[in-house]
């Protein structure tokens, strides 16, 4: 289970970074608070919800995307093994 905290939106922002999306923060009219641009790889969250709302909205896109393992350390993969394994347990 992710903490919600600064950290936390920091490693799964490092984490897409590193599997070459770039994350935005912009105001807009979200019913999931992120959304990933279509046929880019562009995630843009809502920058007025709260932390929890961000970080539950970015790591479920992180679990629709097909992210190449071969990018990421050891430290990105563990995270996103945790991130599809909760998907899992849910």
């Amino acid at each position: 289970m992710l903490t919600n905290t600064n950290h936390t939106l920091e490693k799964l922002e490092n984490l897409l970074k590193a599997a070459e999306y770039k994350v935005r923060y912009e105001k807009g009219n979200f019913k999931t608070n992120a959304c990933l641009l279509q046929n880019s790889r562009m995630i843009v969250v809502n920058k007025f919800s709260n932390l929890e709302s961000k970080i539950q909205a970015v790591t479920e896109l992180i679990r629709q995307l097909e992210i190449d393992v071969k990018q990421l350390d050891d430290k990105q993969l563990g995270l996103l093994n945790q991130i599809k394994q909760t998907e899992l347990e849910l």
